[in-house]
């Protein structure tokens, strides 16, 4: 396995996690529209499907929010004033680091240069880098979101490798996400570590390493610097 020389974090799920009561945001949308709630904030997140289009948030809320009514028997509903009422009622700077980030990024900012790259445009995760004084902690941030390519597509880690001046098959990606993370590290060359909210199935993706917590990254590099000394 080749060595690692620089570390790029994803940021939602992977390094901070949201402080807001999703129930409080469920109920703001219906306040906005003067209804009774149907449904609860778990059937909604359910109801969605992949990642947010970063130039249209409200549309990709408005459609779960218009399943979540069709599977309640309820028609006609105001679902772009619906997703409206959430997106008015979210502070994007109310986040906090998922346990073991802090570890994980003290650990690789020992090891070389780190980026972080979230597919999320800078209006919306900015704040959330600012809150968390990441900016900081890391050499550069991309928001793919304002690029024209976003993760999976090879684009966006290519540009984060080549702004840390980082060779892909020595950069190691961290994300939570098999389908956008690792799957987005492979194809532009970078080696990947799935940290996952939940312990699961890899379901056929080969990352390098699989982590319980992100925690665990600092003994990935720090058997990989046990290695060098031996070599």
């Amino acid at each position: 396995m080749t060595d690692i020389a620089a570390v790029v974090f994803d940021l939602d799920g992977t390094l901070c996690e949201s402080t807001q009561d999703e129930a409080a945001l469920y109920a703001a949308a219906f306040e906005r529209v003067d209804r009774e709630p149907f449904g609860e904030v778990e059937e909604l997140w359910a109801a969605l499907t992949g990642p947010p289009d970063p130039r249209d948030e409200r549309s990709y809320l408005a459609a779960g929010f218009r399943r979540v009514a069709a599977q309640h028997g309820h028609r006609t509903v105001p679902a772009d004033d619906l997703a409206a009422g959430l997106l008015d009622a979210v502070d994007r700077r109310a986040v906090a680091f998922r346990e073991g980030a802090e570890t994980a990024l003290s650990a690789a900012r020992d090891r070389g240069p780190v980026a972080l790259l979230t597919n999320g445009p800078a209006d919306r995760q900015r704040p959330k880098v600012e809150a968390l004084a990441l900016t900081e902690r890391v050499e550069t941030v991309c928001y793919a979101g304002d690029l024209p390519r976003r993760k999976p597509h090879p684009e966006p880690f290519h540009d984060v490798c080549e702004t840390l001046g980082a060779a892909p098959e020595r950069t190691l990606y961290v994300g939570d996400s098999l389908g956008h993370d690792v799957a987005g590290a492979h194809g532009a060359g970078l080696q990947a570590a799935w940290c996952p909210r939940e312990p699961g199935d890899t379901e056929g993706y080969r990352p390098e390493y699989v982590l319980g917590a992100p925690s665990d990254l600092a003994a990935v590099l720090d058997r990989q610097r046990a290695r060098e000394d031996r070599g």
